[in-house]
């Protein structure tokens, strides 16, 4: 055999042309998306009325709010946006430059895997993050809604606060990597069965 007919021997040919570097990022962005909502909880176990009971404790209240926060992060961000989102509705203009400057967060600071290159100079993460801090907060203030969205985030916070606190903690199981505070619990020695400490 002929040292040409060797060289693709085992591999197939490829006819198509390497992704584009914009195709890569936005598979990267997508599958960064599917693997975070991916850690959704069920919404049936998210509004379990028979696991809402009022803490014995304020101690309980804050290990059940710790979990829950834990547990439930993907549905508790999900009910904030769609708190904000409903705040947005009367403000066509204001939704729409809240996207535009969503989208920017997304692909200049969430979904990026390598250091961002503007006229061949590497910019730090800090400097992305403080521009677009910047930019997100003139652009709440120009379009007068700031007050709005400031109220629906409150409005969100606090409805999740007292979802966390009030919802028992007894029925939820972790995966290996999801433990609340890394690490195993004991009951015994608490006061009154309620707390956990560090074991």
């Amino acid at each position: 055999m002929t040292s040409q007919s060797s060289l693709h021997y085992g591999s197939l040919p490829s006819t198509s042309s390497p992704p584009s570097s914009t195709a890569a990022f936005l598979s990267r962005a997508r599958a960064t998306t599917l693997s975070a909502y991916s850690t959704r909880r069920p919404w049936p176990q998210f509004f379990h009325l028979h696991s809402l009971s009022r803490p014995l404790s304020f101690g309980e209240a804050t290990i059940r709010l710790k979990r829950n926060l834990a547990y439930f992060r993907v549905n508790y961000a999900m009910v904030i946006l769609v708190i904000l989102f409903l705040s947005l509705l009367w403000h066509p203009v204001s939704m729409i430059i809240f996207l535009i400057v969503s989208v920017a967060w997304l692909f200049l600071y969430f979904f990026r895997d390598q250091p961002l290159v503007i006229f061949h100079r590497q910019v730090d993460d800090r400097v992305v993050l403080g521009v677009l801090s910047v930019v997100t907060i003139l652009s709440l203030v120009f379009t007068h809604v700031w007050l709005n969205v400031l109220v629906s985030l409150l409005i969100g916070a606090f409805l999740v606060c007292v979802h966390a606190a009030f919802r028992g903690t007894e029925d939820l199981y972790y995966d290996e990597g999801d433990g609340a505070d890394n690490g195993m619990f004991s009951v015994v020695g608490s006061p009154t069965g309620v707390g956990y400490s560090r074991v």
